[in-house]
């Protein structure tokens, strides 16, 4: 697999990641497509605790790094 592939698999896990932090946030894990839940298990991003679906503490630095870099987007444009 190229750089340039496993950057863009990289970015649609990261976009997965923030939808699914989303609906979450809205109490709507139904809305969260099962292959895109089963992914952010695999790779510990989501876990299940009690029925549940939540953050793990990986998967909320990776939120906070990508809200960082979005920021930092949006300065960089203004």
């Amino acid at each position: 697999m190229t750089t340039h592939a496993t950057a863009k698999i990289a970015s649609s896990l990261q976009e997965s990641l923030l939808a699914a932090v989303d609906a979450l946030g809205r109490r709507r894990a139904c809305d969260i497509p099962e292959h895109t839940i089963d992914r952010l298990v695999s790779i510990g991003w989501l876990r299940w605790s009690a029925g549940s679906l939540r953050l793990t503490p990986a998967g909320e630095a990776t939120v906070v790094k990508m809200q960082a870099a979005l920021l930092a987007d949006d300065c960089l444009a203004a």
